[in-house]
């Protein structure tokens, strides 16, 4: 992106207008420094968002505020919906400012930060998936590229100090903030609910402001703690689970009832694990779904007994297991992350198969085997 005017700049913009009015009340008196497109999206341009607008400030910490202009209609109301604004919303970013950006009036904001919210609103325009408040993504690596971060992971949240929807001649738009998150604290807010971590962390990160340079802060006892009581009283949120590694079939056995054989990669195994007892527990089902297979884990029925269930034929093959409070447990402590068969006592007729599961890079190296 440049810090150049679009080409859409002399077309009517009332989305565009209004979200500048929004931001001139927030910043009165600041101008921001304007990174936008030679070639707005409207008119073919690569980049889904037409601009980005970044503002200094200094309270409650140094940082930068990034806010989107692209998600919502900038120009003229083309959605059907006349009462949203295309997706909805508009992201924002709060970034901690390093030294030397500090000491520096003139300092730009980080140009991998610009290309970073451009890459979320590409996910957003091919995938057709829209984020929203309680949300939580990984990046799959470091948020910022070449940075030596733990920051690998983000959650999604209301922008503190822009709560309140904004009206525009388009529709509604919700101003959503980007929030860095290490691997630690993504695998929390899996288990237990985003937006209820993101307020723990709250009085540990002001406004969210996404530090490059922090560790994570389930490090602090007293973080930990609340996350644990927590999921404790809470169960988990998280209802869904995908993994490359699901088979599901039956095997016949002589002179005895076939049993189910269940096959899972190596990799998936913590997850499952950690969350069926925050789910089953709490009257919620878990399901887990493959390229070919789904399986759905839900609570055992009134009679208070495992069952097995096949469902659906072709791309909705299904198993449903229902199961009681006790083999849930029996599960979580039984099944491992390595390779080899798994029995649980009281649940005979299903077999666990873990396999190994091989991680490679963008070129095809393996870079770890799990199990």
């Amino acid at each position: 992106m440049t810090s150049t005017t679009t080409d859409a700049d002399d077309a009517p913009s009332p989305g565009w207008d209004a979200i500048s009015a929004r931001l001139d009340q927030l910043y009165p008196g600041q101008e921001p420094k304007h990174f936008g497109t030679l070639i707005s999206h409207m008119l073919g341009g690569p980049d889904p968002l037409d601009g980005i607008s970044v503002w200094r400030r200094t309270d409650p910490v140094p940082h930068w505020h990034f806010v989107t202009y692209g998600l919502s209609e900038l120009y003229a109301k083309e959605s059907d919906d006349p009462e949203v604004s295309g997706y909805g919303l508009e992201l924002t970013f709060r970034l901690a400012m390093e030294p030397g950006e500090v000491a520096d009036a003139s300092a730009e904001p980080p140009a991998w930060a610009l290309n970073f919210l451009q890459n979320l609103a590409r996910y957003v325009f091919q995938s057709g998936n829209v984020f929203r408040d309680g949300h939580w993504m990984t990046a799959n690596g470091p948020i910022a590229l070449e940075r030596n971060t733990q920051i690998c992971s983000m959650g999604f949240v209301t922008d503190p100090e822009l709560a309140e929807p904004l009206a525009t001649p388009n529709g509604s738009v919700e101003f959503l903030q980007v929030v860095g998150l290490t691997v630690e604290e993504e695998r929390a807010a899996k288990q237990w609910r985003t937006r209820n971590l993101l307020e723990v962390l709250l009085p540990h990160m002001p406004l969210w402001v996404t530090d490059l340079g922090r560790a994570s802060l389930l490090a602090h006892p007293a973080v930990k703690q609340q996350v644990e009581e927590g999921l404790r009283r809470d169960g988990s949120a998280s209802g869904f689970l995908f993994t490359d590694v699901l088979g599901l079939k039956q095997v016949k056995r002589l002179l005895r009832k076939p049993i189910t054989q269940v096959t899972v990669g190596a990799r998936q195994v913590d997850e499952l694990v950690t969350l069926l007892p925050l789910r089953l527990p709490f009257g919620r089902t878990l399901r887990v779904a493959g390229h070919e297979w789904q399986l759905l884990l839900e609570p055992a029925g009134t009679d208070g007994s495992n069952t097995v269930e096949w469902q659906g034929e072709g791309e909705d093959n299904a198993v449903v297991l229902r199961l009681t409070d006790a083999t849930v447990q029996q599960l979580a402590q039984t099944l491992q992350p390595r390779q080899g068969s798994y029995v649980l006592p009281l649940l005979p007729q299903v077999e666990w198969v873990v396999e190994k599961t091989t991680i490679k890079d963008s070129t095809g190296k393996v870079v770890e085997v799990i199990g």
